[in-house]
């Protein structure tokens, strides 16, 4: 019998519940918690300045203090009854010119491997390379790189899954599509992806700079999308290692050079990001993306049941104040509960 997807684990970033240098892990966890979530995915940012309140002069190549602060996360998961669903983002790794920096990443991605296993977590998440400069989106360097670290992950014990998404704002792959590609060409079970809502329909479907909020064919590129990856349910499906789930706020005056958040330096789907994710169901901020679109080809088109992560970027997550990691935590179980309801899914029966 199909698991209902109202029955399905719900895990919560625990940059969602706020940034690390603001909120602490313990009041995150606490109140992810009291909100109802079962699972994290722990950010590495959390970890790092945990590991400062063990050692105020310590960085996140100090392996002793990061593995002791993982054990600290650890014990919190534990006190909370979270179980830690992923660790992530494995950043700017792929397609990498200068051999030394690669080399320096596979050395840090042996302490991941460590912290992973402290955690209890086989999976890392690595999101497609971010910079342009010093990188390559050759399609063959980028398959080596990430074969590269699935052969390793498969050498742990147990075995260390990747979940190598597709960001928005990507430097060369910026389509789930694309990186579906090489995670094919890898071959190998323990490489798969991530969907996440918002990087897709950010990517095709909505535009912060223009005045509707939407790009010019917006409604056909999704369309388009979304009977691709049903055609590659088949193969999809068994990698497919988790769901994000949000949406974002309808920008207006539209993300110019003089907006509050521009950001030379980004991209706007980053900048978009950064600032103004919402959860599904949060019209009332602004929330407008066919979040529901995407998630039924996901459940009923896929057949999709494994985790949920309600991931959400904004500017409030920066905010001082405990009520934030409540709220943030709150917003997000209220806003899964209210898109099952959208979706038909209030029940055990759907």
């Amino acid at each position: 019998m199909t698991t209902p997807v109202a029955s399905l684990p719900v895990a919560v970033p625990t940059m969602t519940l706020g940034r690390a240098w603001v909120h602490d892990l313990d009041v995150k966890m606490a109140e992810a918690k009291n909100a109802g979530y079962q699972g994290l995915e722990v950010f590495w940012e959390d970890l790092v300045y945990a590991a400062k309140k063990i050692n105020p002069t310590s960085t996140e190549k100090d392996e002793a203090t990061m593995l002791q602060a993982a054990r600290y996360a650890k014990e919190l998961c534990d006190k909370n009854g979270l179980v830690v669903m992923a660790l992530q983002p494995f950043l700017n790794y792929d397609g990498l010119l200068d051999e030394t920096k690669h080399q320096e990443n596979i050395t840090k991605l042996k302490l991941w491997f460590k912290v992973a296993k402290i955690l209890g977590t086989d999976l890392i998440q690595v999101p497609s390379q971010m910079n342009l400069e010093g990188t390559t989106g050759n399609f063959d360097k980028l398959v080596a790189d990430i074969r590269e670290i699935g052969e390793l992950g498969l050498k742990e014990d147990p075995p260390v899954r990747f979940a190598y998404e597709a960001l928005a704002w990507g430097a060369h792959l910026d389509l789930w599509q694309q990186v579906w590609a090489v995670v094919t060409e890898v071959d190998l079970p323990n490489v798969g992806t991530v969907l996440d809502t918002y990087q897709i329909l950010g990517r095709i479907y909505g535009d912060p700079t223009s005045p509707t909020g939407k790009q010019t064919d917006a409604e056909e590129a999704l369309a388009a999308s979304l009977k691709e990856m049903v055609a590659a349910a088949p193969a999809l499906l068994p990698k497919l290692f988790y769901v994000q789930l949000s949406d974002a706020e309808f920008i207006y005056p539209p993300l110019t050079p003089t907006h509050p958040f521009y950001d030379p330096a980004q991209k706007p789907q980053m900048m978009w990001s950064r600032n103004a994710r919402l959860f599904p169901c949060e019209s009332d901020r602004g929330g407008y993306l066919p979040v529901d679109k995407v998630a039924k080809v996901l459940f009923e088109d896929i057949g999709y049941r494994g985790w949920i992560s309600m991931e959400v970027f904004s500017r409030t997550m920066s905010e001082p104040g405990k009520e934030v990691p409540r709220e943030h935590a709150q917003r997000g179980m209220k806003s899964w509960k209210a898109f099952l309801t959208q979706l038909g899914y209030n029940t055990n029966d759907d």
